[in-house]
């Protein structure tokens, strides 16, 4: 497995080696002992999201108080998406900054994005099945979000699906509903920089 650290800190991404042949292709998606390395701790596995999506779809930017945080190991078993990660850690010297990694089930990449860190993607094809592994679980009173047409956060989204048609963005109300990157630091609900350092430290 190849490790690609991202412009981001504490975000990377992760290419498997694809084993095909005339009956398909077989890769090894996730490996502890990989991650673990990169990362620098164990990987806590607390639950497994599924989520399909069709094209247009837009989910997130979504993020987890720390702590604990929820770091996430993110694929595409089936379709495409743009997959984004946002520097939302105040104090943080790429604060408002994001990466992007096309995640699909040709190359079959992975993203890990530490605690503290938002995360969002777009669907580029009806029926894109997106696999999260995290680190803990669903705990909606300290799950936030920011609007992923933020202009603060300027994130170029793709204005065409993988076969070529226009697509249409879909938001849910929550999503539509959230406030803006300074709306969101003012409101104190940004994780901080080195509160989130410290806590991964310890």
């Amino acid at each position: 497995m190849k490790v690609r650290p991202l412009s981001i800190d504490g975000a990377w991404e992760l290419s498997p080696v694809l084993h095909g042949d005339a009956r398909g292709v077989f890769t090894e998606a996730f490996k502890a002992d990989v991650l673990a390395e990169t990362i620098g701790h164990r990987f806590d596995l607390a639950q497994v999201n599924l989520s399909v999506s069709a094209a247009g779809v837009l989910r997130g930017v979504h993020f987890a108080d720390v702590p604990p945080g929820q770091a996430k190991y993110v694929t595409c078993a089936a379709g495409a998406i743009l997959d984004v990660i946002v520097d939302i850690r105040v104090g943080s010297p790429t604060f408002g900054a994001h990466d992007t990694v096309l995640l699909d089930d040709v190359d079959r990449r992975a993203v890990y994005l530490s605690e503290g860190l938002g995360h969002a993607f777009c669907a580029l094809a009806d029926d894109s099945a997106v696999t999260y592994l995290c680190s803990t679980g669903y705990n909606p009173g300290a799950e936030h979000g920011i609007d992923p047409m933020d202009p603060q956060l300027a994130i170029d989204w793709p204005t065409l699906a993988r076969e070529g048609t226009r697509l249409d963005y879909e938001l849910s109300a929550k999503d539509t509903a959230a406030p803006g990157l300074f709306e969101a630091r003012d409101a104190g609900l940004l994780p901080r920089y080195d509160a989130v350092i410290a806590y991964l430290r310890g």
